[in-house]
């Protein structure tokens, strides 16, 4: 008599087992990347409110405003100031769209005074020289961010005091901020999609142009993965 080898394979309970664990491991890495997004939601709200009140703390103990305040007064109320800022515009009580010496003063001043973590040493010249990793704070993407007054965003514009949160952040995450902190639309409310059209900082004020959809929403479909936007004071 032939003899018949018995086949062996799996059963359908063991396919089944198999498939929930992989169906459990998808659910956790997915569960996993919505939690770190979230924390970098987090984060860039946090650190949008801390400067906001290190901004306003440092006038009412000085009664200056940080980037703007002349180096050799700076100096004598909170010690040696790298920064000089703009002669044109030194104590004018505004942090001027497009100057880089006060721009990156702000970060400077409020470092040394106390009012922010960090060692910030200011004195930037350019774009590049600003990206540096020595002149301002990063968000959670390692966008530097900026705090000057501008008119490089979307909506009803005028040039006013502004956060802004630092490039190279995704679509969706940006969309998720604005659902946090605001109403969720780019071109309306506090806070607001950066424009396109060069601005006194240039690039670091600037959305890629896939960041906003043809309805004027944060265009998640494409999700862009260098979105900016800005918080109105």
């Amino acid at each position: 008599m032939k003899a018949f080898n018995k086949q062996s394979g799996f059963t359908l309970v063991e396919i089944a087992i198999v498939l929930v664990i992989v169906g459990l491991l998808l659910g956790g890495i997915l569960k996993g990347q919505e939690l770190i997004n979230s924390a970098r939601v987090r984060n860039m709200a946090d650190q949008n409110a801390a400067v906001q009140a290190a901004y306003y703390g440092f006038i009412d103990r000085y009664r200056q405003v940080p980037g703007d305040w002349p180096k050799a007064a700076a100096t004598t109320g909170i010690g040696t100031a790298i920064v000089s800022p703009t002669a044109a515009t030194a104590g004018n009580g505004r942090i001027d769209d497009g100057s880089w010496d006060e721009a990156s003063g702000v970060w400077e001043q409020l470092s040394k005074a106390g009012f922010l973590t960090g060692n910030y040493v200011g004195g930037a010249t350019n774009e590049a020289t600003y990206r540096d990793g020595t002149r301002a704070p990063v968000n959670a993407f390692n966008g530097p961010v900026i705090l000057s007054r501008l008119d490089d965003y979307q909506g009803t514009v005028a040039e006013r005091l502004v956060y802004v949160f630092g490039g190279q952040v995704p679509a969706k995450i940006m969309r998720e901020l604005d659902v946090k902190l605001d109403d969720g639309q780019p071109t309306t409310g506090i806070i607001r999609a950066t424009a396109t059209a060069a601005g006194g900082y240039g690039a670091l004020t600037q959305s890629s142009a896939t960041c906003i959809d043809a309805g004027n929403n944060w265009d998640v479909a494409t999700d862009s993965q260098d979105c900016n936007a800005v918080s109105l004071y």
